[in-house]
Formats: structure tokens, C-alpha cells, sequence
């Protein structure tokens, strides 16, 4: 797998887990060992944070993309490679899909399972067939994962989650799998 961007979605809070932030600055550390370009929300506060600036510190490059809307709320990053405002969140993650070669999932809110689901969907679909890491921090996903373990065992999935989604419980994990 010859990965060059990745996009990370995860939240623009940090939970109340420290292991949440501790793993997220793991993995930007790791993305920039590996030369992967991060493509993320384009926000400073929480884990969006914590990803860009970790990424940076380690000599990475970092790409974000942040809707208009947003800029108040998340306080876009100024300290970043580069940064995208675009006008609304289907062009946020339209832009971010087509810019990256794979995706991590990290705890986060809604917006981050509306970005999971979606890239999930178009997955099965097969609009894309670009890789999702689950980074299950802290257990943090234990509960969704048990819930597509039930619509697979329905039979509401097309072929086993293994073959979209591809789960890890440390950054280390991760990066040994995106190798």
C-alpha cells in the first residue's frame, strides 16, 4: 500500500480520557516518521489539535480543510501547512476524501461518525476503496463495534467488517498495519 495523505477525523474536544490525547499525539508522531501527510478539520482545540500540532512538531506536513461556519467554533489552526475554507460540511469532507489515500478514525462526537459512516458507506458502495483504521482508544468504540458485530450477524453488512474497517488499540498497531 503506497500511502502518501491520510485523513484523520476525530473530535475538536479531547474527552475526558487522557489516553484519548496521549494516543492522537502518538499517531501524528508516527504519520510524520512515516512521511504521511495529514489531512484533517482544520481546527486548533481538541484532539484536531493535538493531531496537527504533533504532526508539525515532528516535521510533518499538515493539511486542513474547515468549513466557514466552523472557523469560530474550532478556531482554525493557523500554525499548519496549509488550510482550506470551504463553504459547508459536504464540501469539507467531499475535499478531504479525495485528498487522502486512507483514514483513521479517532474518538470523537457526531461529526466525527457522520465522517466515519459516510466514508464507511461510500466504502461498501464502492465509490472508494481507500482503508479505515478504528483507532479504539481506550476502548472508546468498544460499544460500535459490538454494534456492527450485530448488523453483520443480522446480515444488514455485504461481506465481513474486516474487509472496511480495519480496528487497532494503540498507534503502534496502527502504524504497523499502514506499513
Amino acid at each position: 500500500m503506497n500511502i502518501k495523505a491520510i485523513a484523520v477525523f476525530c473530535g475538536s474536544q479531547a474527552g475526558t480520557n487522557p489516553v484519548f490525547a496521549k494516543h492522537t499525539a502518538e499517531l501524528g508522531k508516527l504519520l510524520a516518521m512515516l512521511q504521511i501527510k495529514l489531512v484533517y478539520g482544520g481546527g486548533k482545540k481538541g484532539l484536531m489539535g493535538v493531531i496537527a500540532d504533533s504532526v508539525l512538531a515532528n516535521g510533518g506536513e499538515v493539511m486542513g480543510v474547515i468549513p466557514k461556519v466552523l472557523t469560530e467554533w474550532e478556531q482554525q489552526h493557523d500554525g499548519i501547512t496549509e488550510l482550506a475554507v470551504v463553504p459547508d460540511m459536504h464540501t469539507r469532507k467531499r475535499m478531504m476524501y479525495e485528498m487522502s489515500d486512507a483514514a483513521i478514525i479517532l474518538p470523537g462526537g457526531f461529526g466525527t461518525m457522520d465522517e466515519f459512516f459516510e466514508m464507511l458507506t461510500w466504502n461498501q458502495l464502492k465509490i472508494h476503496d481507500k482503508k479505515i483504521y478504528l483507532l479504539n482508544s481506550g476502548s472508546y468504540f468498544q460499544h460500535l463495534i459490538l454494534f456492527m458485530r450485530q448488523a453483520e450477524k443480522e446480515q444488514f453488512l455485504y461481506e465481513p467488517l474486516e474487509e472496511r474497517i480495519i480496528v487497532c488499540d494503540n498507534p503502534v498497531e496502527l502504524f504497523n498495519k499502514i506499513q
